[in-house]
């Protein structure tokens, strides 16, 4: 194809792109966090948030028996590996996931019935640490998009208060406004401590927060 043939393929391709993915694009062009996980060998920039979360709160210290919900497309376990490389990592998700050493990976839905005793099963034990970092596929509703979401969140507790063992922790992504008042109160009866975090590493104009509860009490 001659210069002037590709100039034009490129321009073609460029008009199909939508607005919004141009600015996508253009962002993760200029992003210093995803040019330092290319660096690092991190499948994405969110590896920096768990690094930078475990060093406020100590999350990863110790820990033996890892679940990673939401694990696509694997930036948090391999943070896990390499601070914690005797741990048993169990990681879920819908999204086909690149095998990761030292990584137990199902593909299939965090809903299903079956999803909880399936990851229990292969961790072998009681996990110490439940991780979450799903959110919902957005549908250009904000309302909607943020109950979808905090129904996953909702469901990531259910499930780290019926497997967690006594002293474990729990962290999971939530949106602006943090956990509801209903949900907060959960937590507050279930852990010693539960606190909000948005690392460094989470975009300014991102509505997206953490929350993190440490001290699992056991169940009532």
């Amino acid at each position: 194809m001659s210069r002037a043939g590709q100039d034009r393929e490129k321009l073609k391709r460029s008009r199909k792109r939508s607005e919004s993915s141009a600015r996508w694009l253009t962002r993760q062009l200029n992003d210093p966090y995803v040019k330092q996980a290319r660096a690092d060998g991190y499948r994405s920039r969110a590896a920096y948030k768990l690094r930078e979360l475990d060093e406020k709160f100590g999350l990863l210290k110790g820990k033996t028996r890892v679940v990673d919900l939401g694990i696509a497309p694997g930036g948090w376990s391999q943070v896990v590996t390499q601070v914690c490389p005797r741990a048993e990592i169990v990681g879920i998700d819908l999204l086909d996931v690149e095998p990761l050493p030292g990584v137990t990976i199902f593909k299939m839905d965090f809903m299903d019935d079956d999803a909880p005793a399936t990851l229990t099963g292969a961790l072998g034990g009681p996990p110490d640490l439940v991780m979450s970092d799903m959110a919902a596929n957005t549908v250009g509703h904000k309302q909607t998009d943020h109950l979808r979401t905090m129904g996953l969140v909702e469901t990531a507790v259910d499930f780290a208060i019926r497997t967690l063992e006594p002293g474990g922790d729990f962290i999971a992504k939530v949106l602006a406004g943090g956990t509801d008042t209903q949900l907060l109160a959960l937590l507050k009866g279930h852990f010693t401590t539960v606190k909000h975090a948005k690392p460094p590493a989470s975009r300014k104009g991102s509505s997206e927060w953490y929350v993190i509860a440490k001290g699992f009490k056991g169940e009532a």
